[in-house]
């Protein structure tokens, strides 16, 4: 029976790396972000290299939206196996002049479009024993250093919504473990080459990311690793 996995927040880095890994194994991919000319041509590339791929434009902030990209991606592909959640925003990082509706979208892309995309593929993810992996970003621990470099980076928005993450992926699974629906989390512990946040130093690869989602998802534990 044939597979697929929702990858939210596609852009080039995890993501894409995430795609291609599991398009290998076999699964059906559905690449998801807000431009769908960025999304069409990335999909063409994904079918260059084998994999079964279509775009779907969503905004992820917006609830509404979430739950009817699922929708469209269930009529296109069939059932969903596999919820990858890499969505982030940010931007507006400094908390002495930032916008408050600025922080408020990166807090609704990072949980609130999580949550929505897991209640609308949560009869999928039941019925195939699937799963949610989220990518987790070293921001969201309780550390002087941390804060410090999150306050240098003006990332202070993300920090804020990828903390309130991390707590959601244990209450996500809490709750999901009694339907057989595996909930992983990879928490990225530097920079990802080829990402927004490289800035020539960048030490990690994304290859080696999604190996290890791949391996979460095999082993269906732990729930969260560190990686870097």
């Amino acid at each position: 029976m044939s597979k697929t996995i929702v990858v939210c927040g596609y852009g080039p880095g995890i993501s894409d790396a995430v795609a291609r890994k599991f398009g290998a194994e076999g699964y059906k991919v559905a690449i998801v972000a807000r431009s769908a000319d960025k999304l069409a041509a990335a999909a063409s590339a994904l079918a260059a290299k084998g994999v079964e791929a279509r775009a779907f434009a969503a905004d992820l902030s917006d609830a509404a939206a979430v739950t009817a990209m699922i929708a469209k991606v269930r009529e296109a592909f069939g059932p969903i196996s596999v919820v990858h959640y890499n969505a982030y925003a940010g931007g507006h990082g400094d908390l002495a002049t930032a916008s408050t509706d600025g922080v408020r979208k990166s807090y609704d892309v990072a949980v609130t479009g999580l949550i929505a995309a897991v209640q609308a593929a949560q009869a999928d993810l039941e019925a195939s024993k699937g799963a949610v992996l989220v990518t987790g970003g070293g921001f969201c621990f309780y550390d002087p250093r941390v804060d410090a470099m999150a306050t240098q980076f003006a990332a202070a928005d993300l920090a804020i919504a990828k903390a309130a993450q991390h707590k959601l992926v244990g209450l996500l699974a809490a709750k999901l473990s009694a339907k057989d629906i595996y909930v992983g989390e990879v928490t990225v512990m530097g920079m990802v080459k080829g990402t927004a946040f490289d800035f020539g130093n960048a030490n990690l690869e994304s290859n080696d990311i999604a190996a290890k989602f791949w391996e979460l998802l095999s082993a269906r534990a732990p729930l969260t690793v560190n990686f870097g």
